[in-house]
């Protein structure tokens, strides 16, 4: 291991050879999303930099690595970067991230500097996307309070009713959003989608298929809304009491996107007079505390936040994250580059 990382220091000093490139996020993380193969692929378009930068990037060891490194693969638990990990990494010229969204990790310093920014957050938007559409069907069949109430004996027909899909409300256009859009459009169950985003314009929303209304319109309209904003101050509390309120009875809501869109205690109101349903991938706090009625009532669903890349789906980040560390290296157009102006509106 000392030999190879004294190799990698010298070929980068010397500008001879690929470029230098180092992984930097959680150590079991990285076995998940980079198994044993990917690497060896990995390694044949960089010269890959040993150890993992599983730690604070501001450590000697970590600035020894950083030092002579080209580009950046960077993971969940990677620590920010931050204008004093970048004094340490002068030749780094390029971060390909093998998740989500950058944004808890990408600082300023890094725009400012001209780096490369790439995200491999299309390759985690598909499981969300399924997860979202499975909690449709399941909202559509009302199959939580259904489930609850099959202790007690087989359900009639009438009590199995679940909310009205005939019109499900999208809130937010993003990456995730659109897609969820066309796979409600897809299955041709003869649903009516509305969308609520301010910077979809009517013709371009008339090409999604959609109906652009506002948001007060869309709660009213919809039996079934689905999130899929992102976390800004002026979206804290977008799904407000009031907002709630205006959902028809039997309804449902689905987050997938960030707890801090919907109002925690009014949903939990509305869920507990047995009004609305909910579908929570997120919440707001995260974890929610133990005693909370979210977490209790029969016709809520509340998970740890893994609508995202799960077990063997994880493997899918850090095959897309190889190929973007290829593409850079080639000269390639980056398939998941991301832009300053754009990252604020990325849910």
């Amino acid at each position: 291991m000392a030999d190879q990382a004294e190799r990698v220091d010298r070929r980068a000093r010397s500008g001879e050879g690929p470029p230098v490139a180092a992984l930097a996020m959680g150590v079991e993380i990285a076995d998940r999303v980079f198994p044993q193969d990917l690497r060896e692929r990995l390694a044949r378009s960089v010269e890959l930099a040993p150890p993992l930068l599983s730690g604070p990037l501001t450590t000697p060891e970590a600035r020894a690595v950083l030092a002579g490194t080209d580009v950046l693969v960077t993971g969940w638990e990677c620590p920010p970067l931050t204008p004093e990990v970048l004094a340490g990494a002068p030749r780094l010229r390029a971060v390909v991230h093998a998740a989500g969204s950058v944004k808890p990790m990408v600082t300023e310093a890094v725009w400012e500097r001209g780096i490369v920014v790439s995200s491999a957050a299309d390759a985690n938007a598909d499981p969300v996307v399924a997860f979202t559409l499975a909690a449709v069907t399941f909202a559509s069949k009302g199959a939580l309070a259904t489930a609850a109430a099959y202790a007690s004996g087989w359900p009639s027909f009438t009590a199995r009713a679940g909310a009205d899909a005939r019109t499900i409300g999208v809130i937010g256009a993003s990456r995730i959003g659109r897609r969820v859009i066309a796979g409600l459009l897809a299955a041709d169950t003869g649903c009516r989608v509305l969308l609520t985003d301010p910077y979809v314009r009517p013709e371009e929303a008339a090409g999604l298929g959609v109906e652009l209304v506002d948001l007060a319109e869309l709660c009213a309209r919809s039996s079934i809304v689905t999130v899929h904003a992102p976390q800004l101050p002026e979206t804290r509390g977008l799904l407000s009491a009031d907002l709630l309120k205006l959902i028809p009875d039997g309804g449902a809501v689905i987050n997938t996107a960030r707890g801090s869109l919907v109002d925690t205690e009014a949903l939990a109101r509305e869920c507990g007079a047995g009004r609305l349903d909910a579908f929570l991938d997120v919440t707001d706090p995260e974890p929610l505390p133990p005693d909370h009625a979210l977490l209790h009532l029969p016709n809520v669903l509340v998970t740890p936040h893994i609508a995202g890349a799960q077990g063997s789906e994880v493997r899918r980040l850090g095959e897309f994250a190889v190929a973007e560390v290829e593409r850079f290296v080639a000269g390639e157009e980056l398939r998941g580059r991301l832009c300053r102006e754009e990252l604020d509106r990325l849910a």
